[in-house]
């Protein structure tokens, strides 16, 4: 099931997506590199989860994660996307974005409507927060993993 890879810590770059998130939904979200992105467990299911997001050397927030198959790859390419719960003033493309993973919310589903849609994250968004305020999780938000070493570039 969804639990037994979690908590899974990652980090990677920042790449551009399809600008889909902040444009449609005005929910913006961070992709990471393929490369991250195949480095995935293969048998983590797709759907959405929640955990801890940290950009560079800043502070650690919550976030919101999709993993997905996308319809514009014919399927092929799975994408992981994280909308951080917090409003950021530009931009960090190119900047490691950090992640733990904690828990899982939802399997993925399809929408009818993009209002439908819209819904459906806010919905993942509150269930987030609530969850991530719990002891076991919170505890994930003090972790080691997000403290990188001053100046040091990550690269992988």
């Amino acid at each position: 099931g969804a639990m037994r890879n979690l908590p899974y810590f990652c980090r990677g770059e920042v790449v551009k997506g399809f600008g889909r998130g902040s444009k449609e939904l005005g929910i913006p979200t961070a992709n990471f590199s393929e490369q991250v992105v195949e480095s995935f467990p293969s048998d983590i299911p797709t759907g959405i989860y929640y955990g801890w997001a940290c950009v560079g050397n800043g502070d650690v927030h919550k976030m919101v994660l999709s993993i997905g198959w996308n319809p514009f790859y014919k399927n092929i390419k799975k994408s992981v996307e994280t909308h951080i719960i917090h409003t950021f003033k530009e931009d960090f493309y190119g900047e490691i974005l950090s992640i733990v993973i904690t828990g899982y919310i939802r399997p993925e589903k399809n929408f009818d409507s993009l209002d439908a849609l819209i819904s459906a994250i806010q919905e993942d968004i509150e269930e987030a927060k609530r969850q991530l305020d719990l002891p076991e999780h919170l505890k994930l938000k003090e972790d080691n993993f997000f403290h990188l070493p001053e100046g040091k570039i990550v690269n992988n």
